[in-house]
This record gives structure tokens, C-alpha cells and sequence, in this order.
């Protein structure tokens, strides 16, 4: 797959099929539409291109937007790797950008950039300026330009509509079934491991300190959870832990994994980790004793999934 930096510097060797969106998460909905570009490209001699956008939408054009998202846009970018696209366009959305009328954004990015033959798109898509433009303007712009349109129906993506938003609000309330139901994969958050205050390995639970460095990354509710990464080419289970530490008196946002079987030193590496299921809710214990004994329960209903998971 060739990435390019914005639809300008696109210079593909033939004219192409394009699919065109945000792609939060690339769920199984998102990789339905990429598998019929693929497809559809194979078939005629044309190259696949998802044309997809950074900052989200939302951030540019709403600023009081607290809008939080799946991936970060690197997981975003590998994850679109996997599908074995031939070009990935992440394009600059600015305020600049977003004015561009509907026939504008046709005539000079599908059209002039891009070389487009065959658009594909799913059946809410909107486009242009205030997204006042959808699949029935699409379609007259391929008459008037010379592309043809292909619509894949709400049916055809699933018979629940996958959405970016339904993903996320499972998120935000811990239900990571649902959410990785819809993703067709597991959740992830991706890192690099910081020092915390130690209290892990005093309690016998050392544990890795992630930090996730872009500060629109959805986190998932607070709560425990099993886990798995994988780390210097090995898979690892594991137990993770979103929340402020009550028990000891915290206030910030930790997010803390203890590895199962795992000894070497993670200080300062970059590591993805993959939410399977959530254990339970963040608690206030009394004591420290009390916390050790949730957090042996909590090991062992990890270590149960993980036997049924594996």
C-alpha cells in the first residue's frame, strides 16, 4: 500500500476506483466497503484508493466538539494497511477544505487528482460543503464527469447499521462484546510505557503505565479488563486496570496492566494492547488487603477467559 500526504500529492499509475470517509475504527461495516473496492478494482484494471481525513471532520468544523475516537490515526493507517488497499490518501481537513462546494471537491480531488472511474460509497454518505451533497448528487456528477457510482445499501453492510458512533458509546460504557462485535476485532490502545508510583509491585502486581500520547484516543470506561499484546513477537495475556486508583486516594487517569508470565523490562517502549472483555467496574476498597483479593479474582477470572479465548 502507498500512503500519500494529501489528494495533491497522489500519483497513482492508473485511474482508479475510490471510496471516501473518515473510517474510525475500520469496522466490519468500513472493511465490507473496502473489500468491494478492492474487488472492484482487480476486476477492471484500476487502482483502489480510500481517500479518508485528519483531523476528523467534527474537529475542525466544531470546535466546542469533544468528539473522542476509535484510533488514533496510526492505528487508523495500519489497520486500512491490512486490507491490502494499493493507495491510502490521508487528507488535511481544514477549515479551507471544508468550504469546498460539493461539485468542487468532485471536479478537483475525484476528478482531476485522483482520476476516479468508479466511486463507492455507503448509504448515508454526505459530502461537500455543510454535507449538504449525498448519493443522488454523487450520481449526477458521474454522468456530467465520468464515473460511475456504486451505492452499498444498509442491508448490504449488515442487518444492524455498524456505526463509528454505536462503537463508541459501547465504549464509553464498558461494553467492549458489543464494541469489539462491531469491529470485528478486538479494541486497542496503543503507548508507550512510563514509570508509575510503584504500588503494583508492592501489592505483587507489577504493572506496565500506559501512556497514550494523543489526547483525542477514546478510552474505554474505568474498570478492569483482560487483555493481550503482543511483545517482541509473542503474545501475552494479561489484566488492565482504567481508573484513578480510589482505594489509595488518586485523582488521575491511569491506565495499568499487569502481564502475565512476562518479566523483561518495558520502561519506554512502544507497545498495542487489545481490550478483550471487561472483569468489572472500578471500586473503592477499604484497604489494601481487600484490593489484593479483588485483583486475585480478578486474575483468575483473566486466566478462565483467557483458557476459553486461546
Amino acid at each position: 500500500m502507498k500512503q500519500h500526504p494529501s489528494a495533491q500529492e497522489f500519483n497513482g499509475s492508473k485511474s482508479t476506483v475510490v471510496t471516501i470517509g473518515t473510517f474510525d475504527g475500520v469496522h466490519r461495516g468500513h472493511r465490507k466497503i473496502i473489500s468491494r473496492l478492492i474487488a472492484s478494482a482487480q476486476s477492471n484494471a484500476l487502482e483502489s484508493v480510500v481517500l479518508t481525513f485528519f483531523p476528523h471532520p467534527r474537529m475542525v468544523v466544531q470546535k466546542e466538539s469533544s468528539i473522542k475516537l476509535i484510533d488514533t490515526i496510526d492505528e487508523r493507517i495500519h489497520l486500512l494497511e491490512e486490507t491490502g488497499l494499493d493507495h491510502l490518501i490521508v487528507h488535511p481537513f481544514t477549515h479551507e477544505f471544508s468550504r469546498l462546494s460539493a461539485e468542487e471537491f468532485v471536479e478537483e480531488i475525484l476528478v482531476n487528482q485522483l482520476r476516479a472511474k468508479r466511486v463507492i460509497i455507503g448509504y448515508d454518505h454526505h459530502f461537500g460543503r455543510n454535507r449538504n451533497a449525498n448519493i443522488d448528487d454523487l450520481r449526477r456528477y458521474g454522468k456530467q464527469y465520468g464515473f460511475d457510482v456504486e451505492e452499498i445499501s444498509k442491508q448490504d453492510i449488515d442487518d444492524v447499521a455498524i456505526s463509528s458512533t454505536k462503537i463508541r458509546k459501547a465504549l464509553e460504557a464498558g461494553d467492549l462484546a458489543l464494541a469489539n462485535e462491531f469491529l470485528g476485532k478486538p479494541f486497542m490502545l496503543t503507548g508507550t510505557v512510563t514509570r508509575g508510583k510503584g504500588l503494583g509491585r508492592k501489592l505483587h502486581y507489577p504493572t506496565a503505565n500506559l501512556h497514550i500520547a494523543e489526547d483525542y484516543k477514546l478510552i474505554p470506561a474505568k474498570g478492569v479488563y483482560v487483555v493481550q499484546s503482543q511483545i517482541g513477537h509473542k503474545d501475552y495475556y494479561g489484566m488492565m486496570s482504567i481508573g484513578t486508583n480510589p482505594t489509595v486516594g488518586g485523582s488521575a487517569l491511569t491506565i495499568e496492566t499487569f502481564f502475565f508470565d512476562l518479566s523483561m523490562d518495558l520502561y519506554d517502549k512502544k507497545i498495542q494492547i487489545e481490550v478483550l472483555t471487561r472483569i468489572r467496574d472500578e471500586k473503592k476498597f477499604d484497604n489494601l488487603d481487600q484490593l489484593v483479593r479483588a485483583m486475585k479474582q480478578d486474575e483468575q477470572f483473566s486466566l478462565n477467559y483467557i483458557k476459553k479465548y486461546t
